[in-house]
């Protein structure tokens, strides 16, 4: 999976979705996968995906090729790609670049269960 030329944007919340969705599925997958996968709470309508789909396409984060009758979808981002561009757009809005004060916030403002506490332990551990 390469990265892509151009830098990674945010995705508004429903492409996010879609994608999310597709990092779950093997690749290539394809519309239909898609919509059986968002399950009951799909409020997708058919057209309305394909929409998405095409827009994740041209904006680099999927590859499209049409298969027969369907398309196949290959996300060519992966999800930790994503979400190191999410995060560091996260910290740059709200904690002006801050490590440390994100960190003390996560603290002082939600009770981090044990396992959580462990994790983040062995992730800085690493970091030395």
């Amino acid at each position: 999976v390469g990265t892509m030329k151009r830098p990674i944007k945010r995705l508004p919340d429903g492409e996010f979705t879609i994608l999310k969705v597709i990092w779950q599925l093997p690749n290539p997958t394809t519309s239909t996968q898609i919509m059986e996968k968002l399950g009951d709470d799909n409020h997708w309508k058919p057209q309305t995906l394909l929409t998405v789909l095409a827009r994740l396409t041209e904006k680099g984060f999927l590859e499209s090729v049409r298969k027969g009758r369907e398309r196949q979808y290959t996300a060519i981002i992966s999800e930790d790609e994503y979400l190191e561009v999410e995060t560091s757009d996260f910290l740059k809005r709200y904690s002006g670049h801050s490590m440390g004060g994100f960190v003390k916030t996560l603290f002082s403002s939600s009770s981090l269960s044990e396992d959580e506490l462990d994790e983040l332990r062995t992730l800085l551990n690493h970091k030395k």
